[in-house]
C-alpha cells in the first residue's frame, strides 16, 4: 500500500469520528453537557463576529379608563454582544517509519485509531479547561469562559463588547459574592440561599452549579443524609452531583477539573452558549498534508467559536476568601 492510499484512509478514518469528536468533547464537562441537553450549542455559519441578541429594556404599560390617551414614546429595548471568533487545532501525525513497523492494512489503520483517540482526549481536555478561562490565555487568543463571563469583579471589563464599567450596562453585570472570611460547612448553605435568591426572576433561576472540590466537600459536609438528593443521569455520565434546590451542583475540581480554586458558579445555562462554526466543529482542516521535509503525514482536527451569553444578571459566583486572608 502507497504513502496515497495511507493517506486516503488516514483521512477518511478522521473524518468518520468528527462527529464522536464533537460529542465527546461536550459529554466531558458538565457545563457543555448541560448546554447540549438544552440545544444550546447552536453552531454559526460564518462572519468575523458572533452576535448575541440581549433584550435589556421594557415597553410602556398605561392605565387608562374611556378615551383617555394611550402615549408611545420609542425606547431602545434591544443591542447585542459581540464575540470574537477564535480558533484551535489538535495536529494528528504519523512518521513514515510508523507506518512501516506497523505493516498491513489492519495494522495501520489500528495506529491511526490510537493517535485519533489520543486527539480526541486532547481536545476534550483543552476544551474543559478553556470553557473555565477568562480568554486571556494563549495572549488572548483562547475563547472567554467563565471567569470571563461570570466575572468576579462584575463591575470591570468589557465582555461582547459591552463595558461593564460603565454607567447605564449594569444589566450586564452577575453577581458575585466575595467572602472576606472563609467558607465553612456550618456557613456555606446561607451564601449559597443568598446567591441563588439573588438570581431568580420569576420561573428563571440557576439550573447549574459548578464548583471546585474543597467547596463542593463543604457542602457535602453541610448535608444531612436525607438532604443528600443526586441526579442519576449526570452519576452515569461520571460526574460527581447533588442537588440545591433543584439545581445540579457539580464537582469540577481535583485531578481533570478546571473550575478555580475557590470558586463556585451559580448558572442559568439558559443564557449561555457554545457557538461553534459550522465549517470547523472539530473536522479535518484541508485536504492532504504531506511533511515537505520530513517522511511524514500530517492531519489537523480543527474547531472554531467562542462561549457567549445573552444574559449576565442571572449568573453568579461565590469566591471563597484567599488563603492569606483565611489564616
Amino acid at each position: 500500500m502507497s504513502n496515497a492510499n495511507y493517506n486516503e484512509v488516514f483521512t477518511s478514518t478522521l473524518e468518520s469520528r468528527s462527529r464522536q469528536l464533537a460529542d465527546n468533547v461536550s459529554l466531558n464537562n458538565a457545563l457543555l453537557n448541560k448546554l447540549r441537553e438544552k440545544g444550546n450549542i447552536r453552531k454559526i455559519s460564518g462572519g468575523s463576529k458572533i452576535l448575541e441578541e440581549l433584550e435589556y429594556g421594557e415597553g410602556d404599560m398605561v392605565w387608562y379608563s374611556g378615551y383617555d390617551t394611550i402615549s408611545y414614546t420609542p425606547k431602545q429595548l434591544f443591542t447585542a454582544a459581540e464575540y470574537a471568533l477564535k480558533l484551535c487545532a489538535v495536529p494528528v501525525a504519523i512518521s513514515g517509519e510508523d507506518l512501516l513497523k506497523n505493516s498491513g492494512e489492519e495494522q495501520v489503520i489500528d495506529l491511526f485509531e490510537k493517535r485519533i483517540e489520543n486527539a480526541m482526549k486532547t481536545m476534550s481536555n483543552q476544551m474543559a479547561k478553556a470553557v473555565y478561562g477568562d480568554g486571556t490565555g494563549t495572549s488572548g487568543k483562547e475563547i472567554g469562559g467563565l471567569q470571563f463571563l461570570v466575572a468576579d469583579s462584575p463591575a470591570t471589563g468589557t465582555v461582547g463588547g459591552i463595558n461593564r464599567a460603565t454607567s447605564g450596562n449594569e444589566f450586564w453585570r452577575n453577581k458575585a459574592a466575595v467572602q472576606s472570611q472563609a467558607l465553612t460547612k456550618d456557613t456555606i448553605g446561607a451564601e449559597m440561599h443568598k446567591m441563588y435568591h439573588s438570581l431568580c426572576r420569576g420561573t428563571d433561576k440557576p439550573d447549574l452549579i459548578t464548583t471546585d472540590d474543597a467547596l463542593y466537600s463543604l457542602y457535602e459536609e453541610s448535608l444531612t443524609p436525607l438532604q443528600r438528593y443526586t441526579d442519576p443521569k449526570l452519576a452515569e455520565g461520571g460526574f460527581a452531583a447533588l442537588k440545591f434546590k433543584g439545581a445540579d451542583v457539580i464537582c469540577d475540581g481535583g485531578q481533570g477539573g478546571y473550575c478555580p480554586e475557590g470558586h463556585m458558579y451559580f448558572l442559568n445555562t439558559n443564557y449561555l452558549y457554545l457557538r461553534p462554526h459550522k465549517d470547523r466543529d472539530m473536522k479535518v482542516i484541508g485536504g492532504e498534508r504531506m511533511a515537505v521535509n520530513q517522511d511524514a503525514m500530517y492531519k489537523i482536527i480543527g474547531w472554531a467559536g467562542n462561549m457567549t451569553m445573552s444574559n449576565a444578571a442571572l449568573q453568579g459566583v461565590i469566591v471563597d476568601a484567599e488563603p492569606s486572608e483565611k489564616a
